[in-house]
């Protein structure tokens, strides 16, 4: 597969390519709804795996050489075509899209409301646990997509470029500072505020909204500028990177030390309010 590969599938499109023999399914809903019904041939992947998990900033992504593992183990490499879900609207699944982004490997493909829109559009499912056909993975020997990710210093650097924009995909109460969940509370200035969940249609399972390229643009996140987004470890804005991808921007990219890093710092510049 290649860049080639859409980012989005219905569950009546994987329904039909099931048997596909270079596909790889990956759910990363609760462990207990995955043992009890999931998409047939899916793997369960648990969303610590993604995660560095060294306080302060545990949403920092993990080493190289524990991706690297992680994808033997959950046999991906550039032949296979990676769908991911998870039962929350797509936060945990941004991130596996996220990392495999980073890696170079750009063949993956959201389920459009994952095991919500799966169940509750009538698909088939089992209760089988399904293990990984873990393979020998060549992904290089280093980050292929740095670009995938922005550092603290690179966001405070270009923090006055009119083309660059922040977007912070925590809850209003977080980012105005009445939520602290750091040292200091508040956002990173000039920052919009869209809330994660603002993007999933309730109505229509929990897909990602028709209009979401007119809410963003509507909000200054338009394609034609870099944008960093970010919420408290990079699990919300996982989604919300991986919705800028599916509407094709090349210029997204996540921040993954988030608020956990930029919160517990001294010297990072904050403001508060809206």
């Amino acid at each position: 597969m290649s860049e080639l590969t859409p980012h989005l599938i219905e569950p009546k499109d994987l329904e039909a390519m099931l048997l596909r023999e270079n596909l790889i399914i990956v759910d990363l809903s609760h462990p207990v709804l995955y043992q009890q019904r999931h998409v047939p041939g899916a793997v369960h992947l648990s969303s610590t795996a993604l995660m560095g998990n060294v306080p302060p900033a545990a949403g920092k992504h993990p080493s190289f050489k524990d991706i690297e593992a992680l994808m033997s183990d959950l046999g991906i490499d550039s032949s296979k075509h990676v769908v991911i879900y998870d039962d929350e609207g797509g936060g945990w699944a941004g991130r596996l899209a996220w990392t495999l982004d980073l890696i170079g490997l750009h063949n993956w493909s959201y389920l459009n409301g994952g095991i919500v829109a799966w169940i509750n559009e009538g698909h088939t499912t089992e209760s089988t646990v399904n293990i990984p056909k873990s393979c020998c993975t060549d992904i290089g020997s280093t980050f292929a997509n740095p670009s995938a990710s922005i550092h603290v210093d690179e966001i405070i650097t270009r923090l006055d470029s009119s083309d660059f924009a922040v977007w912070d995909a925590r809850s209003p109460a977080e980012h105005s500072g009445e939520m602290v969940r750091a040292a200091r509370s508040g956002h990173i200035p000039g920052a919009i505020n869209l809330e994660w969940t603002e993007l999933m249609d309730q109505d229509n399972n929990l897909r990602i909204r028709n209009n979401a390229q007119d809410i963003l643009n509507n909000l200054g996140l338009s394609k034609d500028k870099t944008i960093a987004t970010h919420c408290q470890l990079h699990h919300r804005s996982a989604f919300t990177y991986m919705v800028a991808r599916i509407l094709g921007y090349e210029k997204i990219a996540g921040y993954d030390g988030s608020w956990a890093e930029w919160g517990n710092l001294d010297d990072t510049p904050i403001e508060l309010g809206f």
